[in-house]
């Protein structure tokens, strides 16, 4: 298995694999399938290919050439906001789950982080269900600090949120 960054020319794998994140476990993310479904091949090659760009990235699980995980990271921009990052789309196909892969892609996305100064805090938010998901973050220093009500909203249910911090620096 490698990991890596994913760019514009993944955007293919990492459209299918988002897709199947947002339809096999619909309370865990905030966008929706319907949501990704409308974007275009060309957006996501963009917002791939940012990465270098901006800073943001993907970082993927690939093995035998197929995306299997991945993770992305962004940076908030404004001035007295940038010292935050934020991980997002945390995902494992499930034939992959249970064998290290979240753990490595996420152990790999916070040493890229800690090798930036600006960047002391990394943020997520995990839906209070995904119970193997919040063990991941935890075991890799992840802390609880709040809890969002109702943070995604299905049909006429609501799913709450556990707000998670690593401090870096």
């Amino acid at each position: 298995m490698k990991i890596r960054m994913l760019d514009g020319a993944d955007a293919v794998q990492f459209s299918r694999l988002r897709l199947e994140a947002l339809q096999q476990e619909p309370e865990a993310f905030g966008a929706s399938a319907e949501e990704h479904r409308s974007m275009t091949l060309d957006m996501i090659m963009r917002r791939l290919g940012s990465g270098s760009e901006g800073g943001n990235f993907v970082l993927g699980a690939m093995v035998d050439g197929q995306l299997v995980g991945m993770a992305g990271f962004y940076q908030q921009e404004g001035l007295k906001s940038r010292h935050k990052g934020h991980v997002w789309g945390v995902y494992v196909t499930k034939e992959w789950r249970r064998k290290g892969v979240a753990r490595r892609i996420l152990s790999e996305l916070i040493d890229r982080v800690r090798g930036r100064s600006e960047v002391e805090h990394l943020l997520l938010a995990v839906a209070v269900g995904q119970k193997p998901a919040k063990r991941v973050y935890e075991s890799l220093g992840f802390q609880v600090y709040g809890r969002e009500p109702h943070a995604i909203k299905l049909g006429d249910k609501y799913v709450d949120e556990d707000l998670m911090v690593l401090h870096l620096r």
